[in-house]
């Protein structure tokens, strides 16, 4: 599988960090930018390269590095067919998590989620709430958990690239 990775000056350590445990991995990467830290680059410039490249290339992911992580997943998220889901920092549920009402202790069950049931093929990281082990899992739990193919879950992903038609 292919990965993609953008990030402005907040997140490019975090990003440099990853992509080698991504090429340990065996993964293909692509580094869109930014290629060294600068404070003045603007994180628009290379997340909306990784998300039109993964929009392109449906077999791909995408990853994307911020400081909150909040606006390259709105960045990424723009471009039709991009569904990028963020993450801030592991976390427990304090309360069920599903329609069968279990309750679970994995600290990374929004990322399983996001991908079985949304099909999220881009993650923004919140560099400044990760350590590197967190943002490590993080990366390993999305590009490995599989996306359910349940109806329900079809239908709604069409719905939204319906969405995407009305900009």
């Amino acid at each position: 599988m292919k990965v993609y990775l953008g990030t402005d000056h907040a997140g490019f350590r975090l990003k440099e960090k990853v992509k080698q445990f991504l090429l340990e991995k065996g993964y293909v990467v692509e580094d869109c930018g930014a290629s060294e830290f600068s404070e003045e680059d603007d994180y628009p410039d290379f997340v909306s390269k990784a998300a039109q490249e993964v929009a392109k290339d449906p077999q791909s992911r995408g990853i994307v590095f911020g400081g909150s992580g909040l606006g390259e997943a709105m960045v990424a998220n723009k471009t039709a067919g991009i569904r990028c889901a963020v993450f801030y920092t592991p976390a427990i549920p304090p309360h069920p998590i599903d329609i069968q009402g279990k309750t679970s202790e994995d600290p990374f069950a929004i990322l399983r989620l996001t991908r079985e049931h949304n099909d999220a093929n881009m993650l923004s990281l919140a560099a400044r709430f990760l350590t590197e082990e967190q943002a490590f899992q993080a990366v390993t739990v999305f590009l490995e958990e599989k996306f359910s193919g349940e109806e329900r879950h079809v239908r709604r992903i069409e719905k939204m690239s319906k969405l995407e038609g009305e900009k």
